[in-house]
């Protein structure tokens, strides 16, 4: 198995559509790779390989995550859709563990979110989860502030002042998730 980093422009077509196919996003799956390419531009995406250079874990690192708190913005990098070929067999984690890793040695700050039922996993992996703390982000839907779905904050790697940025979220201090027109 092979730990590799990839643009999107170094993406094959048959890997996008494998990552299409695996994200099950219903309003991607009709995504061209040229349309892949061009919504994922300011990305990477982070894949365990096998043998054949098949995709067995991959993950996409967005560099366009903005969030607006106490009224400042703050850039970051965020881990999203993890998702594995073959479940239960060691790839997501392994993924994980080198993600983490490349982010320590890159010196880059990468967060990610999940669900409370994931954090078994995260664990495992040895992530740091700052439990509940996604809820105070807010994302907006039709002109209207929304709680995220995600529970938990993940730190794949962050420094003491973005861990407090987020440890300090609370009902009465909010982060604004900002959208790039």
């Amino acid at each position: 198995m092979n730990y590799k980093i990839k643009r999107p422009e170094e993406l094959t077509d048959f890997e996008i559509t494998h990552i299409l196919h695996l994200w099950e996003v219903p309003e991607w799956s009709e995504m061209t790779p040229s349309d892949f390419r061009n919504t994922f531009k300011n990305s990477e995406f982070h894949g365990l390989f096998g043998a054949e250079d098949e995709i067995l874990s991959v993950m996409r690192l967005n560099f366009d995550f903005v969030l607006e708190i106490s009224g400042k913005q703050f850039h970051f990098a965020e881990a999203v859709g993890l998702v594995s070929a073959q479940e239960k067999k060691g790839y997501g984690s392994q993924l994980v563990k080198g993600f983490k890793e490349n982010m320590i040695q890159r010196d880059i700050e990468a967060i990610g979110f999940c669900f409370a039922d994931l954090r078994p996993f995260y664990r495992q992996c040895d992530i740091d989860i700052l439990e509940y703390k996604a809820k105070f982000i807010k994302e907006k839907n039709n002109n209207e502030w929304i709680s995220s779905e995600d529970d938990d904050v993940l730190i794949f790697n962050a420094y003491g002042e973005t861990i407090k940025l987020f440890t300090s979220l609370s009902p009465e201090k909010n982060a604004y998730l900002m959208i790039k027109e």
